[in-house]
């Protein structure tokens, strides 16, 4: 007897990457609540450890030893990651607001975004400075600027326990590099008020041995190019300006309906707001019952209280009051690698202390880079001989990755009759039909997708781009288009919340590209599918794999490797920012790219069958052979790292069966690899090769010549 999965019910959604999400996820992960679904919404693929950016600038840490990785952390914790950055969160309707998609619906959500900086206020820093926050733009201006020669001047803006920090940083790592430096910090007030005297006298010692000048009470009137100027009249150089002060929620927070306390989410002790659906951790949130200063040690200590809040929210357990502790441990950074310990009004300091630092920094993230291994389920006791083998030892691929081996489909395809018909042409090779009614020909083609992402607005815009493809290889207009689509099992209004973001999602692809979504079928099962049927109208001959010759150019329109990214990917063995750039490659529409290569003598969509598999189909169809430049071929970021760890789609044995006469190992296993809404692969006049490639890239792909068509049949690589 099947057993399917429990059905989702509620929608829990994480608003940002903060330190209290991303411990919340990795304990969800291990023990999940059945019948939630839990969406992470955060700007970018990787969520900042703010504890370490003082070393990271001081030259002690790589830029990539400060990222909590949400995309791999949220795949841990079977959660739906959402890439964007929220400008409003609507109580009343229950619905978060994220620029460029549809609504997510929440039952219960959470917020843990930090806080943002008042720096751009000052008149000019927009436009000459830099703040310390968010890291991304800060971290690349900042090495960008110690990696220049020659005399230097920098300023800070901020006296606090994060100025200074920045400061001691920025004047250690130009020490280092025996550059000349003039460096400021500037404080309108007085500075390390929050430290105790002791902690005060010894940070004002080590910024003395550094050459820092603190200017104190000092006023700014603006910012201009390569200077700060005072309103007393004093002039500071600065030729890199940034700023640790000023930290103020964010507008979207302030815009909300929720009650607030100088702006910043108020909450009781069980980390509720005014609407008790609605939860915040971290410093986005006042604590009105005990309040305390903002410190990354509250978030972490708030995780497991609100995780198990979360849970009672949902549904399930008791709600338990977070208190704060009195005073906890401040390890200050000095520059190099000494740091200073306070706590309980006493302070020491040197490289021991800093040591101590270290060793909670990376034990911190350590949690993160090392998730736990979780069992894979047990087999029964007793099961038919063969059910392992078929198991395989890795997850089964989504998207291309888990199409049917192509000799399977061709040994299937030859016991079909075939029925002559004058208004079909068939084609051999091609995914699509035309069929002639009068004068018009239309093409007509279906495919859907095993879902690999928990998103279905992603997946949706994915797998329309996808399904289009077919239509745009053959040089026809997208004309109308059915959606196949199967849900996982779930709640009647989680069925409607997920059905109107795919189904809004999938009317603004299929709108942009001329189509008209005219029907469809909907169904319930285990896991998700995204399908669409569609006709394409051609306005001239509609372009096949046939009519490809000798010493033609090949073009590729888009990199490979989203089969090896995605397989990496569900096995939790992807860099997330890899997953989010092969991401975007997938979702880019290729109707200019059609239209740009409207004179092709043969096209085809790059997808299930690889690179390889497809070039063989075209081949074979007009009776040439290929050779193809390896070196020339694009490649997605992360691609070849996973490549070489052996890391490969489900699908790949069934496609390097397809071409065994090409070489394997490094590159050339891409060759194999599905491509999900993968680039259009053209065969082109020689003459007009490198013209088309550059108007393609001219149009935002990143187009490439990869080889040419020769009279000798068979594929060859020419390295």
């Amino acid at each position: 007897m099947h057993t399917p999965p429990l059905p989702l019910t509620r929608d829990l959604v994480l608003i940002g990457g903060g330190h209290t999400h991303a411990l919340l996820l990795r304990k969800w992960g291990m023990n999940p609540l059945p019948g939630a679904r839990v969406t992470v919404i955060n700007p970018g693929p990787t969520a900042p450890y703010s504890g370490m950016l003082p070393g990271f600038v001081a030259g002690h840490y790589q830029r990539w030893e400060l990222d909590i990785d949400l995309i791999r952390l949220a795949r841990f914790g079977s959660a739906r990651v959402i890439l964007g950055a929220v400008e409003g969160i609507d109580s009343d309707t229950r619905h978060v607001h994220v620029p460029g998609r549809p609504p997510v619906a929440f039952d219960v959500a959470s917020v843990n975004v930090g806080i943002t900086s008042d720096m751009p206020a000052l008149p000019g820093f927009a436009e000459h400075a830099v703040p310390a926050k968010p890291l991304g733009p800060f971290a690349a201006r900042w090495q960008r600027f110690l990696s220049e020669t020659g005399p230097a001047s920098i300023a800070v803006i901020g006296g606090g326990v994060a100025g200074v920090e920045l400061v001691m940083a920025m004047a250690h790592a130009l020490r280092s590099k025996r550059r000349e430096a003039r460096v400021t910090l500037i404080d309108n007030a007085t500075a390390l008020t929050a430290a105790v005297p002791k902690a005060s006298v010894t940070i004002r010692q080590t910024m003395e041995r550094l050459g820092i000048e603190v200017l104190e009470n000092a006023s700014i009137q603006q910012i201009s190019e390569g200077q700060i100027d005072l309103i007393d009249g004093r002039q500071i150089p600065a030729d890199f300006i940034t700023g640790a002060a000023g930290a103020r929620p964010y507008e979207w927070i302030s815009d909300s309906d929720l009650a607030l306390h100088d702006g910043f989410i108020n909450v009781n002790a069980y980390l509720q707001s005014s609407d008790p659906t609605i939860f915040a951790a971290g410093d986005c949130a006042h604590l009105s019952d005990n309040p305390r200063p903002k410190a990354g040690v509250y978030a972490v200590r708030e995780a497991p209280v609100l995780y198990d809040n979360l849970r009672s929210a949902l549904g399930a357990g008791q709600m338990r009051r977070y208190v704060p502790q009195n005073d906890y441990l401040k390890l200050i950074s000095l520059g190099g690698k000494s740091a200073l310990a306070e706590r309980l009004g006493t302070s020491f300091s040197g490289p021991l202390m800093w040591k101590w630092k270290n060793h909670i920094d990376q034990r911190f993230m350590n949690r993160f880079r090392n998730l736990p291994k979780m069992p894979a389920p047990a087999l029964p006791r007793q099961y038919a001989a063969g059910v392992q083998d078929a198991l395989g030892s890795k997850p089964m691929c989504g998207g291309c990755g888990a199409k049917v081996g192509r000799g399977a489909l061709q040994a299937a395809l030859r016991e079909v009759p075939q029925l002559d018909r004058p208004d079909l042409t068939p084609l051999a090779g091609d995914d699509a039909a035309v069929l002639r009614t009068g004068d018009a020909q239309q093409v007509m083609t279906s495919d859907h997708l095993r879902s690999f992402t928990n998103d279905p607005a992603l997946m949706t815009r994915i797998a329309a781009v996808h399904a289009l493809g077919d239509i745009w290889a053959m040089g026809a207009q997208p004309q109308a288009a059915t959606a196949t689509i199967i849900l996982p099992r779930m709640s009647a209004e989680l069925q409607r919340r997920t059905m109107a973001e795919i189904m809004r999602v999938a009317s603004e692809v299929m709108h942009q590209a001329g189509a008209a979504i005219v029907g469809g079928h909907s169904s319930m099962g285990d896991e998700m599918t995204v399908g669409f049927t569609l006709t394409g109208l051609c306005e001239a001959e509609p372009i096949t794999l046939g009519g490809a010759k000798p010493n033609d150019a090949l073009i590729l329109t888009k990199p490979l490797g989203s089969g090896v990214l995605m397989a990496a990917e569900m096995a939790g063995q992807a860099k997330g920012a890899w997953v989010a750039a092969a991401f975007e490659q997938m979702v880019q529409p290729q109707a200019e790219a059609s239209r740009i290569l409207r004179n092709a003598h043969a096209m085809t969509d790059v997808t299930g069958f690889g690179l390889a598999g497809h070039l063989r189909g075209m081949c074979e169809a007009s009776g040439c052979g290929a050779t193809l430049l390896l070196t020339a071929i694009p490649v997605m970021a992360g691609a070849m790292e996973l490549n070489d760890q052996g890391i490969q789609s489900t699908i790949y044995a069934d496609n390097r069966a397809i071409t065994p006469e090409l070489p394997t190992g490094g590159k050339g296993d891409l060759l194999f690899d599905p491509q999900t809404a993968g680039g259009l692969l053209a065969a082109v006049a020689a003459e007009e090769a490198e013209q088309l490639c550059t108007k393609l890239q001219a149009a935002g792909y990143p187009a490439a010549l990869i080889g040419h068509l020769n009279a000798t049949p068979g594929l060859r690589i020419q390295s």
